[in-house]
This record gives C-alpha cells, sequence and structure tokens, in this order.
C-alpha cells in the first residue's frame, strides 16, 4: 500500500494568508511550481488582503480544487505561456486549464467539428485556425460544408479524435495553457478578476525569466500583462482572442501553431 509523501507544514504568515482550501489546491501541482505559486498568492494577499479569504468563501470556477490545474506542466518543461482570458462559465467546462472544455470528448462529427467543441466557441475557432494554417480549410471557406470532408479525413483516421489528445500535444510542445483570470464568478467582471491576479501572474512570469519561453497573449484582458515588467524578458506574440472569428486568419497565429501538426495523431497519446 503506497503512503502519500508528508506535507511540509508551511510558515504560520503564509498559512494566515492564504485559505486552506486554496493551499490544497496549490499541492495539487507539480513540485517545481509549488513554491512559485505559494509566492503569487502571497503577493495577491499582499495586493488585496480580502481577495483570497472572499474567494474561498464564494463558488468559483473551475470546481475539484483544480485552480493551478495548468501547473501540473513541470517548470522546465514550459516553452510557451499561452494566457486566455478566463475559465468557460459553465461548471463541467471549467477545467482550470485554459479553452479545455470539459464538457468537450470527441473533436469531429460526421457532418464537420462536434456538437461540444462547435459550443465552445474559443476552441471551435483554434480548430478552424489549425485546420486553415494545415492547408486543409481555406481561409474564409470554414463553415459547415468545407468541414465536412475534413472531419471525414480525421475519422478515417491519422489526426487526433479526442480534445485529450490535442492537450497532450499542447503540452507535449511545453504549453502552459494559463487565464489571466484563473477563476470564474457571475458577478464579478473577468477583468476585475484579472486584476487581481496580476501579483500571482507576475511571479509566475519572473519564474520563467532566463528560460527562454515565449508568452503568447489570446485577447484584451490578457494583454494586460503587457504592464508587467516581467513580460520584457520574455517574448510576445498576441492576437485577439479566439471567440473572435477573425482569430481563424491571423497569420501570426498561423505561423506559430502550423508547424506544430497539433492535430496529427501519434501512438503515445490519450484515449
Amino acid at each position: 500500500m503506497s503512503v502519500d509523501p508528508p506535507v511540509t507544514p508551511l510558515p504560520a504568515a503564509i498559512a494566515a494568508a492564504i485559505p486552506a482550501a486554496i493551499l490544497d489546491a496549490v499541492r495539487r501541482a507539480d513540485p517545481s511550481w509549488q513554491p512559485h505559486l505559494l509566492e503569487g498568492l502571497e503577493a495577491v494577499a499582499a495586493a488585496h488582503p480580502a481577495y483570497l479569504p472572499a474567494l474561498a468563501a464564494d463558488d468559483y470556477l473551475p470546481t475539484g480544487q483544480r485552480l493551478f490545474a495548468a501547473f501540473a506542466l513541470p517548470l522546465p518543461a514550459v516553452r510557451y505561456v499561452l494566457v486566455g482570458e478566463g475559465p468557460y462559465p459553465r461548471a463541467e467546462s471549467a477545467t482550470g486549464v485554459c479553452f479545455m472544455d470539459g464538457a468537450v470528448g470527441l473533436l469531429w462529427s460526421d457532418t464537420g467539428l462536434s456538437k461540444p467543441v462547435n459550443k465552445a466557441t474559443s476552441l471551435r475557432n483554434f480548430l478552424k485556425m489549425l485546420l486553415v494554417a494545415d492547408g486543409q480549410l481555406r481561409a474564409g471557406a470554414t463553415g459547415a460544408a468545407a468541414l465536412a470532408p475534413v472531419a471525414a479525413n480525421a475519422l478515417a483516421g491519422g489526426a487526433i479524435q479526442t480534445l485529450a489528445q490535442l492537450q497532450h500535444n499542447l503540452t507535449g510542445h511545453g504549453f502552459l495553457l494559463l487565464n489571466a483570470a484563473l477563476v470564474f464568478r457571475p458577478h464579478v467582471p473577468p477583468v476585475v478578476e484579472a486584476r487581481a491576479w496580476l501579483p500571482f501572474l507576475q511571479t509566475v512570469l519572473a519564474a520563467l525569466a532566463g528560460s527562454g519561453a515565449k508568452l503568447v497573449l489570446w485577447g484584451k484582458i490578457a494583454e494586460q500583462l503587457k504592464q508587467l515588467p516581467e513580460c520584457a524578458m520574455l517574448e510576445q506574440i498576441s492576437s485577439e482572442h479566439p471567440y473572435n472569428l477573425s482569430f481563424i486568419d491571423h497569420a501570426g497565429m498561423q505561423q506559430l501553431f502550423g508547424p506544430m501538426q497539433l492535430l496529427r495523431a501519434s501512438p503515445a497519446q490519450p484515449r
């Protein structure tokens, strides 16, 4: 029978400033990140003392202690930091990982993209951008009629079939999939929520200084990070948020993601 390793006691100042439920979420992250996450939460507590206690007492997404789920990727493996806006506003969809919709299983249907993908606007447009970058779709012609033969080819083999496989490919390329606001609450505007998390993200970026990691910013809320001095230490690539149709034709995103062949299946991928 395996035994969990003992939990190292935290300094009293940290334990007092950060609610226990949030500390428990930190312990679920990769060990390489845990000291930096604690430092970031201390920075949030110093800047906005009431924020974390109020959050812990409130209902927020993601549920299931997945607040820091993106940090399952070890720090030394990070090559890109992709920053979106915030969690999906649905409990079954919010996973703690940027634009990975937990309600999505299969990516394809007989007529194109699956219904759950079409409901997840950002994910849908991201997939269409990948297909345009790969030459499987033409810019400006990404509707149902054009998608049907692409989906048929994907279902026939050689392409990933599930969202889990897409996430596997992204993390395999070193993507830390974050949101500018780590939580969603219906009564708090995302831009306000994101502002509270800036000190935390500042610590995350500082941990990556000198690593060569690139920062990919999606949308105006994510671009708030540009006010942080640590942001200047990383190469930056920006675009509109993927919920905009224009994202599909963004040349910079096509140039970044196209060569990665993220839709291609490999034997090591999860089902």
